[in-house]
């Protein structure tokens, strides 16, 4: 996982204590656990689960919250061999087969390119990478072996401190990023979040 920018030691030392914190939250909510269960059963070439999946979870932990509902589940996957938008709704269908009454929405991280007006992305990570927000852009990936797999490829210490910032993409398109933070519910839901323009 790319933590980030921080300095070495005592950063390093934070941030794997983050991963481990967010571990125990994720293992310890079953009902996201058997989210992630569901898409492990698809046998996918790669994905991840992402957003306000991860965000929402350690957001609502941290407040002392029940679970605030969500729109969607963002299913992350990276398949070049085929970016059909018919490929997605098979996944969105199949998963919903087994957990009818989760939201479920697949994207096919390898064609979000070119809704976003950007270079092809390498993998799921890279495409987080031009997502607008830091705390968003976390997901995780569980394997058939039950590990937990962590990506952020801005880090854990905005998700823990409950900071919204712009990504270097968000800095980019600052009028986008000013967009999501007013029309999510993201303060009236979590009143603790702060926003930071600064990098």
């Amino acid at each position: 996982m790319n933590t980030g920018s921080e300095a070495p030691s005592s950063s390093t030392d934070r941030q794997e204590r983050h991963r481990l914190q967010l571990e125990e939250i994720l293992r310890a909510d079953d009902w996201s656990m058997g989210v992630l269960e569901a898409v492990v059963d698809l046998n996918l070439p790669d994905w991840a689960i992402g957003a306000g999946f991860v965000r929402s979870l350690v957001w609502d932990k941290l407040s002392g919250k029940e679970r605030t509902p969500l729109e969607d589940v963002d299913v992350l996957v990276f398949d070049p061999a085929d970016i059909t938008e018919e490929r997605e709704q098979l996944i969105e269908r199949e998963l919903a087969k087994a957990r009818p009454e989760v939201p479920w929405s697949v994207k096919n991280q390898a064609r979000m390119h070119v809704r976003n007006n950007t270079r092809p992305y390498q993998d799921i990570e890279d495409a987080m990478s031009y997502w607008l927000e830091t705390p968003t852009a976390v997901a995780v990936h569980l394997e058939t072996d039950q590990t937990l797999t962590i990506i952020a490829p801005f880090g854990l210490q905005d998700l823990f401190d409950m900071i919204i910032r712009p990504t270097p993409r968000g800095q980019e398109v600052m009028d986008q990023f000013e967009e999501r933070v007013a029309q999510k519910p993201w303060i009236q839901n979590w009143p603790r979040l702060r926003v930071m323009l600064n990098t």
